[in-house]
């Protein structure tokens, strides 16, 4: 093969990699609007988490997913007697809402439990009050928590509890927020290793991007 053949076959090459690239930036990013803000891919897509639930919040009231969501919000299931992960992603939340309201953006916030048994109403608005004074906890029935569990596709399992003492045991649990709207359902989720002020940033990219 000569050298000038090999050039011109090495300059193809490149041409078709940065056509490609031009036509992924321009065409494929153009796919979602929302590409910018985001920092992971959903399996099976966005339509696959989120839905309607039925649950009782902080005063035993029986609510839905639309009493509750009724702008941006961030949705987390955890519980209430978790020693570790909960009380600091649950704070985090909490920071990254008053972030946001203080860059001018009304975010809400839910605490979903998924330890029925021993979270009631009383003990979520002891819990959420600590995090953020306008955060929402929510409680139901083992059917009900399941069912929203369910549509967020979330994971839960009780441990056994300690020998002697039924009323002391771990759930394991899944540790993503949600960020959820009325309008759009399920935006996008967030790792339990971003600050607060990564969370905000990012909501506040969405919430710009959907308007």
């Amino acid at each position: 093969m000569s050298r000038n053949l090999m050039v011109w076959i090495g300059a193809g090459a490149v041409a078709v990699l940065l056509a490609g690239t031009f036509l992924f930036t321009q065409f494929g990013a153009s796919d979602d609007p929302l590409a910018q803000c985001r920092n992971g891919v959903v399996a099976g897509g966005s339509d696959a988490i989120g839905g309607p639930f039925e649950l009782v919040d902080e005063t035993g009231r029986t609510v839905t997913d639309e009493d509750v969501i009724t702008k941006p919000t961030l949705v987390y299931f955890g519980y209430t007697f978790c020693p570790d992960v909960c009380p600091l992603d649950t704070q985090r939340n909490g920071e990254a809402v008053t972030l946001l309201e203080e860059r001018g953006y009304d975010v809400g916030s839910l605490f979903i439990s998924i330890d029925p048994e021993r979270d009631t109403p009383e003990a979520l608005a002891e819990f959420t009050d600590v995090m953020h004074p306008d955060m929402i906890g929510l409680t139901g029935t083992p059917e009900q928590v399941k069912a929203a569990s369910q549509a967020y596709r979330t994971y839960f399992k009780k441990q056994e509890p300690e020998e002697g003492d039924e009323e002391f045991y771990l759930v394991d649990h899944s540790t993503f927020t949600y960020l959820v709207t009325q309008e759009d359902g399920f935006i996008d989720f967030f790792r339990r290793e971003e600050s607060p002020g990564q969370m905000a940033d990012r909501v506040q990219c969405f919430i710009d991007n959907l308007e």
